[in-house]
């Protein structure tokens, strides 16, 4: 079958398109009906497939489709957990029809219910299992009453809801929103950008969030040098979840559509926008060479996300701040939060930055009460050492160069069609900086060590704030939230009180001393008791009542919160200034 279709390609024909036509009759069940009218070129059989996964997990799609069937009675079997092969009885194409059950909230999946649908190409469509590339087309049927769809896919023609991706990985990497969002669009270097807004609910203030948009555009354009798209779109639903996805022309992110109203969970917004903008360049053009096109069924493996991801998570709150959309003070408050994050989690003695990135398939996306022990983020530590190397390259520059000249560099090496390996990123860095930041590198990706800060905060003239408690509190360790009035543990970190006493996740604290203990006064009843102090706490573990005896610690506090040193020199002050406003000194 595949023989005959690539002999056809290779004579320099072009190739029929699949054609899809997606249906949503009864938006309230969640469904989507699709029929696929697929090529086949007189073969006599053609095997279709579906994704397994999309960053950076297997989320198997394929359980959602329902109700597979080919036009005609054709024979049609399903013989992988992705894969069905239909007999063509010599037909030039078939066309297939099939249902996906769509409720799952979170920006990979598909979403439908009365108010709109968002549908990713990975979830939702069928595509030949044969490796050329070939166009697909999708046209829409809304439900009554719905009127816009919007996708980074280009219009197929006059017709509306009607679009048509270059290839397969196009079609994945351009998810579609139907319903009636709110649109606000803009324009920078002569480009257009749409902001989709479904669900604003009367909170969201639409215009200022376009225009603070467009000051985050602006300032990357200015960073690498121009846009490397088109068009964009801004696929912003808010429903009141969490997360973000990247593609190539467009992103989808979910938030709270009170947002606006709160400061800090306004920043997080923007942040969280830069993040998934950054990606336009940083992992959709400049990626890692595992990451074949096309290929969503076999996970790839590379050690490169502390880059991807991580060098991503510390430009996400920089370009905020030079847009002129943040304070410094908030900016070094991200920063110490990705410092304290990874200061206080075991698992970076155990796990270094290219397994975290590595291990993702089965570490990241999968944690458990004991993750915090074994392994860390590469969002997180790739954030931090993103910082510390754009500090270290900016020294041994003079502030002639930085970071955003490694990434442009890299960028400009590595064409996406090739990508890039760890070994190639870290010449670049090493052309740029000199030799000797090689062995940093090393040890910074490939090694537990500690992550050593002094030289960063002495080129820019910061601190970590020291500890102004009036007295040291007591600490147990144990992370505990509140779950059904019930004051439960669900992380016990290696290293602390509670985990050299035997707590557990699952436990439920009942009491302190003699005191019985109500959720909301832990803190309190803690704060009465001094560090080095043994005291019982009663538990109930599987119904069973329980003492533990604990040697409480000293409360560690967060002992990494960034400020600028008040004995900063002029000199440090320069380079900061440097630093925070993307200018060279020499």
């Amino acid at each position: 079958m595949a023989v005959g279709l690539l002999a056809q390609a290779c004579a320099g024909q072009t190739l029929e398109p699949i054609r899809y036509t997606v249906s949503i009759p009864q938006p309230q069940t969640h469904y989507v009906e699709v029929e696929a009218t697929v090529p086949s070129a007189g073969q006599p059989a053609v095997d279709l497939k579906m994704a397994i996964w999309t960053p950076y997990v297997i989320r198997e799609f394929a359980k959602n489709v329902e109700a597979v069937s080919a036009q005609g009675g054709l024979q049609i079997e399903k013989y992988a957990k992705n894969r069905w092969r239909i007999q063509t009885a010599g037909a030039n194409s078939v066309t297939v029809k099939y249902r996906v059950y769509s409720h799952e909230m979170s920006v990979q999946d598909n979403w439908v219910d009365r108010d709109f649908a968002l549908l990713n190409g990975a979830a939702t469509f069928l595509t030949l299992v044969e490796s050329v590339s070939r166009s697909h087309e999708v046209r829409l049927v809304l439900p009554h009453g719905w009127k816009i769809s919007v996708s980074g896919m280009p219009a197929a023609s006059p017709a509306p809801h009607h679009y048509r991706a270059a290839d397969y990985e196009a079609l994945v990497d351009s998810p579609i929103v139907a319903g009636n969002p709110a649109i606000y669009e803009f324009t920078v270097d002569g480009k257009a950008h749409l902001l989709v807004n479904v669900g604003e609910g009367g909170l969201w203030d639409g215009l200022r969030s376009a225009r603070d948009l467009e000051r985050i555009v602006r300032e990357y354009s200015r960073m690498w040098g121009g846009l490397p798209y088109n068009r964009y779109v801004f696929l912003n639903l808010l429903t009141d979840s969490g997360g973000g996805m990247e593609h190539s022309n467009s992103t989808a992110i979910m938030a709270n559509h009170a947002a606006m109203r709160t400061p800090g969970a306004y920043l997080r917004w923007l942040q969280l926008m830069s993040h998934e903008f950054f990606h336009s360049w940083n992992v959709k053009r400049l990626k890692p060479a595992e990451f074949l096109r096309g290929e969503y069924e076999t996970e790839p493996y590379t050690k490169s996300l502390g880059i991807s991801e991580g060098f991503t998570s510390y430009y996400a709150p920089l370009a905020v701040y030079r847009a002129g959309l943040c304070s410094e003070v908030d900016l070094l408050g991200e920063l110490s939060r990705l410092v304290q994050q990874l200061q206080s989690t075991p698992g970076r003695m155990l796990q270094s930055l290219s397994m975290s990135s590595f291990d993702t398939w089965i570490k990241f996306y999968k944690p458990d009460e004991n993750s915090g022990n074994t392994a860390i983020s590469y969002y997180t530590k790739g954030a931090v050492v993103g910082f510390l190397l754009d500090a270290k390259v900016r020294k041994a520059t003079g502030d002639g160069k930085s970071l955003d000249d490694v990434m442009r560099a890299a960028l400009e090496r590595f064409p996406f069609e090739k990508g890039f390996t760890p070994e190639q990123f870290r010449a670049v860095v090493t052309e740029l900086a000199g030799e000797h930041v090689r062995q940093w590198l090393a040890r910074a990706f490939d090694t537990t060590d500690e992550l050593d800060y002094t030289e960063a905060l002495e080129w820019y003239g910061l601190r970590f704030a020291p500890d102004r408690e009036a007295r040291p509190k007591a600490w147990l360790g144990a992370q505990t939230r509140v779950d059904a009035g019930r004051l439960t543990i669900t992380q016990v970190p290696r290293d602390t009180p509670a985990y050299e006493a035997g707590f557990d996740a699952g436990d439920e604290i009942l009491s302190i001393g003699t005191e019985r203990i109500r959720p909301e006064q832990w803190d309190a009843k803690l704060g009465n008791y001094r560090p080095g102090e043994r005291v019982a706490v009663s538990i109930s573990r599987r119904n069973t009542v329980m003492p533990i005896n604990v040697v409480l610690g000293r409360d560690p506090g967060n002992r990494w919160t960034l400020e600028g040193d008040p004995q900063a020199t002029s000199e440090q002050r320069r380079h900061r200034d440097a630093w925070l406003h993307a200018r060279k000194l020499n």
